[in-house]
């Protein structure tokens, strides 16, 4: 996983990919009911929530990214939405390899499937209930996992027979070949072992373990609760969440007007005044509470980018600082960052992400919450606030 941590959005047209992005990061883009709304991938910033150290600590904190509401701090993440997929990509249909090449990018992929089964395989608008989820789910899976064994396959009998001759391992010339995908000599062992040596075995496991994906059932409120319970049983031990992207819009979008209290990803909303809501307005937050978040329990989007970066990439929030008794950096902000490390990372490895040099010239840390001094191979934990002191 490189130093940006990047979730990308996937799956066919016209299922609420976009208007996923939308929900997650409030940043205006196209949307529209036919294919290729998105040509060119969609960036922006996410967040994921971590309980904030400065309850724990007494001191009011001021981060320089993200925000921080009643001891929830808001991680920044970046989200990537790439354009719509359709079956035979990995051959060039569609806008084809371009769209896989943009994916290459992801540490964890969440597929957004319309659990309405109101689009076909093409993306184009079906009869509800007319086309069956499951099969982008497998659609998806197939097509990444057929792009990754064209690029094995194009050399497999070379490298085989190089590494029967020379001696080299083998993951360590596949490797070679994808370390694009952001998977490290070990990783590509790991598919070896699963997949024997069979190129398109090891594709599919190369797959599972540089883009583990989250399927996310998109538009949960047009189904009964016991249709997703179906689904996800079909979906097996793929991980997923019931969402619904059009109602997370609409309730920051009332949240920010002042028409109720809403933190994103809550179970809940408050209406601040309700002679403000007009008949409509009611309608709408009613539709919401009854058909999204009493039988789901959120709208979904956020606990679904949370999945991802928690559980799949199994990453912790730490917090680097300066000054160990005032918990500040230089400037005397209180705990002004807030990064994404994976589990089991060592002081010295957060020392590397903050910067370089102090990796380079570390020589202890301090865990500011109790103030013992830990060294190079200390394994932070969730919450951690660690002091790193480096050579000048």
């Amino acid at each position: 996983m490189g130093d940006s941590l990047k979730i990308g959005l996937v799956g066919k047209p016209n299922v609420g990919k976009s208007t996923f992005f939308k929900a997650s990061t409030l940043k205006d883009v196209a949307i529209a009911d036919y294919p290729f709304t998105t040509i060119e991938p969609n960036v922006g910033v996410a967040y994921v929530r971590a309980p904030c150290p400065h309850v724990q600590l007494g001191v009011q904190c001021k981060p320089n990214q993200g925000e921080c509401h009643d001891g929830v701090r808001f991680v920044p993440v970046e989200l990537v939405d790439v354009a719509g997929l359709v079956p035979g990509a990995h051959e060039g249909r569609g806008l084809g390899n371009k769209f896989l090449d943009d994916l290459r990018r992801a540490d964890a992929l969440v597929h957004v499937v319309d659990a309405s089964g109101s689009s076909n395989a093409e993306g184009q608008a079906v009869a509800p209930g007319t086309h069956d989820p499951m099969a982008d789910v497998q659609f998806l899976e197939d097509e990444i996992t057929w792009w990754i064994d064209g690029i094995l396959a194009k050399d497999w009998d070379r490298i085989f027979k190089r590494a029967q001759v020379s001696g080299e391992k083998l993951e360590t010339l596949l490797h070679e070949k994808l370390t694009f995908l952001g998977m490290s000599e070990k990783m590509v062992a790991a598919a070896i072992r699963e997949g024997g040596l069979d190129h398109m075995l090891i594709a599919k496991a190369v797959r599972r373990l540089s883009k583990p994906i989250l399927v996310a059932f998109n538009k949960s409120d047009k189904v009964p609760k016991e249709r997703i319970a179906e689904l996800a049983a079909r979906v097996g031990k793929t991980p997923w969440h019931a969402t619904s992207a059009d109602s997370e819009i609409a309730l920051r979008g009332a949240a920010k007007a002042g028409l109720i209290r809403y933190e994103p990803g809550g179970q809940t909303f408050d209406v601040a005044d309700p002679a403000r809501l007009n008949a409509k307005q009611k309608q709408a937050l009613d539709y919401i509470r009854d058909h999204v978040l009493v039988p789901h329990g959120s709208t979904g989007v956020l606990p679904a980018l949370e999945h991802a970066v928690y559980d799949l990439l199994k990453l912790i929030v730490v917090y680097p600082v300066e000054d160990d008794s005032k918990f500040t950096d230089k400037k005397g902000s209180v705990l002004p960052d807030a990064h994404l490390v994976p589990q089991g990372s060592t002081a010295r490895d957060l020392a590397f992400r903050v910067h370089t040099q102090l990796g380079e010239h570390f020589i202890r840390a301090v865990d500011a919450k109790t103030k013992r001094v830990v060294g190079a191979d200390h394994a932070l934990q969730p919450g951690d606030v660690i002091r790193i002191v480096a050579h000048a």
